[in-house]
């Protein structure tokens, strides 16, 4: 199992890397493992070239237990999340350039959301939590995780976290082309919202469906992805509702 995990966590990191999500040595992966403690990325390593053979695993603390090299000093905010959410077992943090642009401007693009099939994916927010200095307390993220599945951070990127690879980086993907609809929309006059009521609608199907804080998680950490949630159906469901 731990070996299931270790590629899909290589795997998802090369993907953010050919994504053009991160540059360099940015980003950072983590997968918790159902005996405790958790798999992470190493620092120093470009997400191009990460290998199953080069991953850390830590405890619960962040703490390096296993492994060669040394992990990443975000561990803090992976840690944040495996608090909030104890259904959470994949936590991506990237820096999608549309999204962190938003963040680096200090707001939020989907306070009003626009599209009926992203609130069924990801909620009515994705919060902003303000810039921190490194070391500084997660106490705002953590609690943004509470109700959201994606945060922006300020100054910093996108974090995502889900049940598993596929979902977490599906999140990753989402906020990512939100944020460029709604950066491309702006000179426009800004994407029109949504009907307050069709929004609660779709959060009642997005719950229904098993989605989101709260829901339970699937059998060990690193076993096969669940069947995915169809959105659109459940998004068409929702709307017959409202008539």
């Amino acid at each position: 199992m731990i070996e299931t995990a270790a590629r899909q966590l290589a795997q998802l990191c090369q993907d953010l890397h050919q994504r053009g999500w991160v540059a360099n040595h940015d980003g950072n992966v983590s997968v918790r493992l159902p005996e405790g403690g958790a798999l992470a990325s190493p620092t120093a390593v470009s997400k191009r070239d990460v290998r199953p053979e080069m991953l850390v695993t830590v405890d619960n603390e962040g703490k390096v237990v296993a492994g060669t090299r040394r992990v990443f000093s975000e561990i803090s905010l992976h840690r944040a999340a495996w608090r909030a959410r104890p259904e959470v077992r994949w936590v991506v943090h990237a820096h999608p350039p549309y999204a962190t642009a938003w963040a680096c401007c200090g707001e939020e693009f989907w306070a009003s959301p626009f599209l009926a099939e992203a609130v069924v994916s990801l909620g009515d927010r994705i919060p902003l939590v303000p810039t921190a200095a490194p070391g500084a307390g997660t106490g705002a993220l953590e609690s943004a995780l509470g109700f959201a599945d994606a945060v922006l951070l300020g100054n910093h990127g996108v974090l995502t976290v889900g049940p598993d690879a596929e979902t977490a980086l599906l999140r990753m993907e989402l906020v990512e082309h939100l944020a460029r609809i709604a950066a491309i929309a702006r000179p426009l006059g800004g994407p029109m919202p949504l009907p307050a009521e069709m929004v609660t609608t779709l959060l009642e199907a997005r719950k229904k469906a098993g989605l989101g804080p709260g829901a339970a998680a699937p059998p060990g950490a690193a076993g096969p992805a669940p069947a995915s949630t169809d959105v659109a159906a459940v998004v068409q469901e929702a709307l017959r509702r409202l008539g």
